[in-house]
């Protein structure tokens, strides 16, 4: 097994970085490219104009492919199956990305991973394979997000929300960044570099994802094989396919699992048993009437605040009332956000238009644009209910336990 680095002056890859791996009788060509650059294209193209290849490989995983290649696929989502399992979190990380993206692109006036797309276009007309090599974003991003603590996860959301209504010009740094890295790395902001454990997630452990991808994806017939790949990962991408004994397969699905663990919410846990208890000690000093007005406080608090949170969603009469009517059973089921009721209810009564989603990625940019478009109110119903409920928790356990006191 070799590992050569190409000087970046090679006419054939436009001035691109380039190292190549050879391996169990397949030469490698593991092309870097800046996902914002016209000469990552050029590079891309004239490569596989070469006729030296067997095989394309790109970073890019299905859902990412058909972002590139199709946006309309967007309106064919389901967004009442997103919320019944959960996935709201996740499809609001990818409209911060899209939004990203998309501010990329006409700022540069180059869509973001256009030598991806391009190099998947040029290998489709010469009926050359094409391999999707990188890991599902969803997948990385619930790996990383169980590596980070609660207030981890607090900073990763709130780094996302800024990125995802900023309205300024990408500057200068991150655009450097963008076309020496990764564009996930960039879409999470400083808190990538930051956070070590979220830097290995998406660029360490996507480094040897594709590494074992395209030793799992070998075909004997396949001598020459190009991989193009962000710049950010040639490095760590050509280390791991030359030096990786583990079989492939194995491999592959232990980077891909995401361990359950015990949803167990021990912090909203812990204040439910402080409310609890100052209700307990109420009725246990003073009586029923003492107890029934802190059970009324409580019902005000979380039903009053998720309410509230509905509203400034801008959602539907019913949303709301069914905010405010569901919040106060939240010890009853705590594996279920009180905004996932509003949001579903929500989405009933307003349902998405085909063209809210076509606009989808226009409209993620802003305030306004999330307001007017009817997918992602649906998504601020959600997010603004659950802030409102654990928002009117906390209050109650501060009314409750300055009745008992008094």
């Amino acid at each position: 097994m070799t590992d050569t680095l190409i000087e970046a002056g090679d006419t054939l890859f436009a001035g691109q970085p380039v190292r190549v791996v050879e391996r169990d009788g397949v030469r490698y060509t593991l092309l870097g490219t800046a996902h914002v650059s016209q000469a990552s294209v050029e590079a891309v193209e004239r490569a596989i104009e070469s006729g030296r290849f067997d095989a394309v490989a790109v970073e890019l995983d299905a859902q990412r492919l058909q972002a590139l290649t199709n946006p309309d696929a967007l309106a064919k989502l389901d967004l009442v199956e997103v919320i019944r399992k959960g996935r709201v979190a996740l499809f609001a990380a990818n409209l911060a990305l899209a939004a990203y993206q998309r501010r990329l692109a006409e700022q540069l006036e180059i869509e973001p991973g256009a030598e991806l797309k391009r190099a998947v276009v040029m290998a489709n007309e010469r009926n050359l394979p094409v391999h999707l090599i990188d890991r599902e974003v969803g997948l990385t991003f619930k790996r990383a997000s169980q590596r980070l603590g609660f207030f981890g996860k607090i900073k990763l959301v709130m780094g996302l929300g800024a990125g995802l209504f900023a309205s300024e010009e990408v500057g200068e740094d991150e655009i450097e960044k963008l076309k020496q890295g990764d564009m996930l790395e960039a879409s999470f902001g400083e808190f990538a570099s930051e956070s070590p454990a979220l830097y290995e997630t998406i660029i360490g452990e996507r480094d040897r994802y594709m590494a074992t991808r395209l030793r799992e994806v070998h075909d004997p017939a396949q001598r020459e094989v190009l991989a193009v790949v962000g710049a950010g990962h040639l490095a760590g991408l050509a280390r791991y396919l030359e030096t990786d004994t583990d079989a492939p397969g194995p491999l592959r699905e232990s980077l891909e699992d995401v361990p359950k663990k015990r949803n167990i919410p021990w912090i909203t846990l812990a204040i439910l048993a402080i409310v609890l208890t100052g209700i307990g000690v109420g009725f246990y000093r003073g009586g029923l009437g003492v107890g029934s007005e802190l059970l009324a406080v409580w019902a005000m608090y979380t039903g009053g605040l998720a309410g509230l949170g509905c509203l400034l969603a801008g959602s539907h009469p019913l949303s709301i009332l069914t905010a405010i009517v569901v919040a106060p059973f939240k010890p009853f089921r705590l594996s279920i956000p009180t905004g996932a009721f509003s949001a579903l209810v929500e989405a009933r009564l307003r349902k998405p238009a085909y063209e809210d989603f076509l606009k989808l990625r226009d409209d993620a940019q802003s305030v306004k644009g999330w307001y007017r478009n009817r997918v992602t109110r649906v998504v601020l119903t959600f997010m603004l209910t659950n802030l409102g409920s654990m928002l009117g928790l906390w209050l109650t356990g501060f009314q409750v336990w300055g009745k008992v006191a008094g």
